[in-house]
């Protein structure tokens, strides 16, 4: 034996390597990796693929929680005066740290809220025994670093929970965006109605062109009184026209004077937090609700986050807000909500910035404003925590106009989402602020926003608008199907609101003028409620009846289960009835649409037949009494004809025959086999299911069985009627099989076959004979 033949044979190796070529491991999984794999080119397709995720680099401030450079929490009082603040030095502070240490530090409740343990403080947020005013007492005395490195502890659950216990106002509510591209007055009109109808009670409107602005203000003020009273508006422009439509009554509240946690962020600007502290104080002292701004993912996005993590960052915000005497935040990450979204972890910091809103007893407008993912999935992640814990505002921008329209840019929640979050709430029985609004009300309400809108203008010589154009704008999806607008019309308008000084009292004179005298009636009341003043308290809005609703009239009772809110009885049953409910009552007057009593018409008991061609359709109890349509949309005598048709072209005979004895297919299909000359029978019930049974087999075993019954075609009808006779003559076709489908069929059709089963059930007579049926072909 030669040597090479006495030479042990060598194997590849288990990890990938083969010795005889020498390849490692390595260079064969990347090869491996390099192939263009069927699954992973499938994934690779998926929009959550067109997303972007960061490595963790708390160098470029890319962490969410926890960054190896947060400062360490501490705090030191000298007489009454903060000395040092989170590591720093009174000396050695900035601006932010200075303004935080002099206005936004609670000496009194400084030393028992530095001196909790982390992880005990945390639990002070979720225990149900300790209450609110304690846990906002604590905080009040709590550092920036300190707060941050308490919410880090909290799971995602567990800042739900403290999310639920901690929010100013107990009654949730929901705001919405209404723009559009075009600065449309009577589109706006329209779909600020449409927003007010839907249950939003706030709307924030902006432009893309900044002198459009007073424009937008009159179209969406008048929309909103069309649909309800009481609905707050902004026009979220460049701080002193905003403020000069608020002076004016035409706006009522305020949200986008920024915070930063950084003082290079603040100084790119031109800001500081004493000059947002002026802004804040001017829109309050003139009657405008006032919210600040921030979030993560701001900081990182101007190369200004020093390397520390966005919670942190945040806190600092967030101190600031507190300090300053804002009624509130909207944060979450707001338009740097898709960076926090990046990064490990990405969400749940952006929930924590909610709850630290909450402990500092501020009103949360929480985020969900800005598109953070293409991911549907990943869509709904980022928001439903936030509604089934319950926020001042679930959204701070739920786009309820299209998503080109949204001159903020895309919301998480857009249009084409509004019947998906109404179906949310009553899937979790919870309140997200909103109902649904009939098709009915919907087209009255944009109907008579449009013309009001177009009245007032018209009044007030601001601007002409034709028939079309208030059709278009009435009917319209968006700003895509007004056609060819006069833009330069708009503009002009809008420096004429301006240069004249009109103010929401000529545009009450022009409502009552021009026969809207209810719409004038409602913007005076609210008008009269705001100069009260009740709606600068914390967390403040108004109901439908223009009482307000606040930390201070309708605080947050929560302490544990059975307690805090819970929807009432009549606003329950307002979360339930969304559009798409359906109920027996409607399944018959659908089906009664349907029925063809002349295509089925009784012929007496069905007796056993003798010929061996002889092929029995069995139908369920209600076919040719309640139940004339499958879920197919094809009626019953379209699809009896088709498997009639099926078997005579196989040289076969059918014979139709009402089984009123039970609703099972398969005992209605054995059943029909039974009575059949050829020992065959084909089962349908009335939804559309059908098999082929033979008389020998138990009830639950069957030849061929159409189990999805929305997919079956004439011809997959056909083909089993033909496959019927088929067996019937003795052979063994290939079977009939079910359509692929990768719809939701369950989902779109289960309530309407219970319905229908009901209606089945209503027809059963135990023990009643089987009765034949003529039906045409």
């Amino acid at each position: 034996m030669s040597e090479r033949q006495r030479a042990p044979r060598r194997l590849p190796s288990r990890r990938g390597g083969d010795s005889r070529r020498g390849s490692k491991p390595a260079e064969r999984s990347e090869a491996l990796a390099r192939r263009e794999i069927g699954r992973i080119r499938f994934m690779d397709r998926q929009p959550v693929n067109l997303d972007g995720f960061a490595v963790e680099n708390p160098d470029l401030g890319l962490v969410a929680l926890r960054s190896p450079y947060d400062p360490e929490p501490s705090l030191t009082i000298t007489d009454g005066r903060v000395t040092e603040l989170d590591g720093i030095a009174e000396a050695d502070f900035d601006s932010i740290d200075t303004f935080i240490a002099r206005h936004g530090i609670d000496v009194e409740a400084a030393s028992a809220a530095m001196g909790l343990d982390d992880v005990e403080f945390a639990r002070l947020l979720v225990d149900p025994r300790v209450p609110r005013d304690e846990v906002v007492r604590l905080s009040a005395g709590a550092t920036p670093a300190k707060l941050a490195r308490v919410l880090a502890l909290l799971k995602p659950h567990e800042l739900g929970m403290a999310m639920a216990k901690l929010r100013a106002r107990r009654t949730p509510s929901n705001q919405a965006h209404v723009t559009n591209r075009l600065d449309d007055p009577l589109l706006l009109a329209a779909d600020a109605a449409t927003a007010a109808a839907f249950g939003f009670r706030e709307i924030e409107t902006t432009v893309p062109v900044l002198a459009d602005a007073p424009s937008n203000a009159v179209a969406c003020l008048i929309g909103s009184v069309a649909a309800s009273p009481g609905v707050l508006i902004q026009c979220s422009v460049e701080e002193a026209q905003e403020l000069e439509l608020g002076m004016r009554g035409l706006t009522s509240y305020a949200e986008t004077v920024s915070l930063y946690g950084t003082e290079q962020v603040f100084r790119d600007g031109d800001d500081t937090p004493w000059s947002k502290a002026f802004l804040t104080s001017a829109y309050a002292s003139r009657g405008l609700k006032m919210r600040v701004s921030s979030g993560a993912g701001a900081e990182v996005l101007m190369a200004g986050a020093e390397r520390k993590s966005m919670l942190y960052l945040e806190a600092r915000c967030v101190a600031l807000a507190r300090a300053i005497g804002a009624q509130g935040v909207q944060n979450g990450g707001i338009d740097g909500a898709s960076v926090a979204a990046s990064v490990p972890s990405g969400l749940r910091e952006l929930m924590a910035e909610n709850v630290m809103v909450m402990m500092r007893n501020l009103e949360s407008c929480s985020g969900n404003d800005a598109l953070m993912s293409e991911s549907d999935m990943r869509r709904t992640s980022r928001t439903l925590p936030i509604v089934l814990a319950g926020s001042d505002f679930a959204f701070s921008g739920f786009g309820s106009i299209q998503r080109y329209d949204n001159m903020f840019g895309p919301s998480n929640f857009n249009a084409e989402d509004i019947d998906d979050f109404l179906a949310m709430q009553r899937d979790w029985g919870v309140d997200g602020g909103l109902r649904t609004a009939s098709a009915d009300l919907i087209a009255a309400v944009r109907l008579e926003a449009a013309q009001a809108c177009r009245a007032v203008y018209a009044y007030l010589g601001l601007a002409d608008f034709t028939d079309e154009h208030l059709a278009r704008a009435v009917d319209a999806v968006g700003s895509k199907d007004l056609g060819e607008t006069d833009t330069l019309a708009v503009l002009a308008a809008a420096q004429s609101i301006r240069q004249r000084g009109l103010m929401v009292t000529d545009i009450v004179t022009a409502l009552d003028e021009c026969g809207y005298s209810d719409l004038a009636e409602r913007t005076v009341a609210f008008v009269q409620a705001r100069l009260l003043g009740d709606h600068l308290q914390t967390s403040a809005i108004f109901d439908e009846r223009l009482r307000v609703l606040s930390l201070v009239t309708d605080p947050n009772d929560y302490s544990g289960p059975g307690t805090g809110y819970e929807p009432s009885g009549p606003r329950l049953a307002e979360i339930n009835a969304i559009r798409q409910e359906r109920g027996v009552a409607d399944l018959l007057q659908e089906q009664a649409g349907a029925a063809q009593p002349s295509l089925l018409v009784p012929a007496g008991p069905a007796a056993s037949g003798a010929d061996p061609r002889d092929v029995v359709i069995g139908v369920s109890p209600a076919v040719g009494r309640d139940v004339w349509r499958c879920l197919s949309g094809l009626t019953v005598p379209d699809v009896l004809r088709e498997i009639l048709v099926g078997l005579e072209e196989e040289g076969c005979a059918g014979r139709v025959v009402r089984f009123s004895d039970t609703v099972d297919l398969g005992q209605i299909g054995l059943a029909a086999a039974r009575l059949s000359g050829s020992g065959i029978g084909v089962g349908l019930q009335g939804k559309g299911t059908a098999l082929i049974h033979r008389r020998d087999l138990a009830p639950l075993a069957n030849l061929e069985l159409y189990s999805v019954a929305p997919t079956i075609t004439r011809q997959l009808y056909r083909l089993l009627g033909a496959n019927a006779a088929r067996h019937a003559k003795g052979g063994t076709p290939d079977p009939a099989r079910n359509p692929y489908s990768d719809e939701a069929i369950e989902a779109r059709y289960h309530t309407v076959v219970i319905a229908l089963m009901e209606l089945e059930r209503r027809h059963v007579r135990p023990g009643a004979p089987p009765e034949e049926l003529r039906c045409p072909t």
